[in-house]
């Protein structure tokens, strides 16, 4: 197929690009390099792809998706058979200080791309969404079936309105769009500022790690590879609307996270103990009963491996 990657440049876009040519896919990836971390990582995930996949399927575009010249010359290089929009502001704690930037893009974003894919013709998405749009109070595990209407920070209400949006696209004109709610996802390429590589520099570095609360906070940590198997399962499935979860199928406390990961580094961890964070929520847990159903989807890589991939690479990536 030939398929529209956006956010390609990032963590979880670089390998969805990887994965794609791999298979024999064509692929455009899209990025408009936004400054919420530094365009070398990027532009080395990027080099990446093309050190693994080769060039000759894969073609790169900078661009904006909220600048009109930028999403015509983007689908000026299609057509394409699906668009795959992994592209949005990522992070919790920094859509608390800056949520309209969030909206434009996050929001303003995906509307103006499902309406360029409806123009065009192109009937089949598939949208990253993430578990924070289930809020603080939600049971676990949490079920795609849930109650998703109180998100307590700005970056998951965005998530939530895109998802939102992908229902009335495909309501109104018929578009087959997968929503996917990414669970904690790590891995090589990981954003900086996530919490996994983020404790991995300060250790590195000998500084401290800032725990806010008691360690006791819990994720479903997922490894890229276990969301890439998610990601093309639905690209390869035509679904109308759906909405899946994506998760590792395990918890972790954040005590066990950092003692996990000193031990892959070979370092002894310093703690700075903060109180809890506005805009964190307490636990994560993924029902992956409808994945599992529908896109065959089950995590493979237990944490205690993720980790130890992450620290091998974290260790050639080096420091800076």
């Amino acid at each position: 197929m030939r398929i529209l990657v956006t956010g390609a440049a990032g963590f979880i876009g670089s390998h969805t690009c990887e994965a794609l040519l791999q298979r024999g896919d064509t692929v455009v990836g899209l990025d408009n390099f936004d400054a919420f971390y530094a365009r070398s990582i990027k532009e080395r995930n990027l080099d990446d792809v093309r050190a693994a996949a080769g060039t000759e399927r894969f073609t790169f575009l900078e661009a904006d998706l909220c600048v009109a010249a930028d999403i015509e010359r983007a689908f000026a290089a299609g057509p394409f058979d699906v668009v795959v929009h992994l592209a949005a502001r990522a992070g919790v704690r920094p859509s608390i200080d800056d949520p309209a930037g969030y909206v434009r893009s996050n929001v303003e974003a995906t509307a103006l791309l499902l309406e360029a894919c409806r123009t065009r013709g192109i009937g089949r998405v598939v949208f990253a969404s993430s578990s924070s749009v289930y809020g603080a109070d939600s049971t676990s595990p949490f079920a795609e079936g849930a109650r998703a209407d109180r998100p307590v920070s700005p970056y998951a209400a965005t998530k939530r309105a895109g998802e939102l949006l992908c229902h009335t696209y495909s309501h109104l004109h018929g578009m087959h769009i997968t929503c996917l709610r990414f669970f904690t996802v790590y891995g090589p390429r990981q954003r900086p500022e996530m919490a996994i590589h983020k404790f991995a520099t300060r250790m590195e570095r000998g500084q401290s790690i800032p725990i806010f609360g008691d360690g006791g906070s819990s994720r479903d940590y997922t490894y890229i590879d276990d969301i890439l198997q998610g990601v093309l399962a639905a690209v390869d499935r035509p679904l109308g609307f759906a909405v899946y979860n994506l998760g590792g199928d395990h918890q972790t406390r954040l005590d066990e996270l950092i003692d996990l990961l000193a031990r892959a580094l070979g370092k002894t961890p310093k703690l700075e103990r903060l109180p809890e964070a506005p805009g964190d929520v307490p636990m994560t847990s993924a029902d992956l009963t409808l994945a599992h159903r529908d896109l065959g989807y089950a995590p493979r890589v237990p944490m205690a491996e993720g980790i130890q991939r992450f620290a091998d690479w974290f260790q050639d990536f080096g420091v800076k």
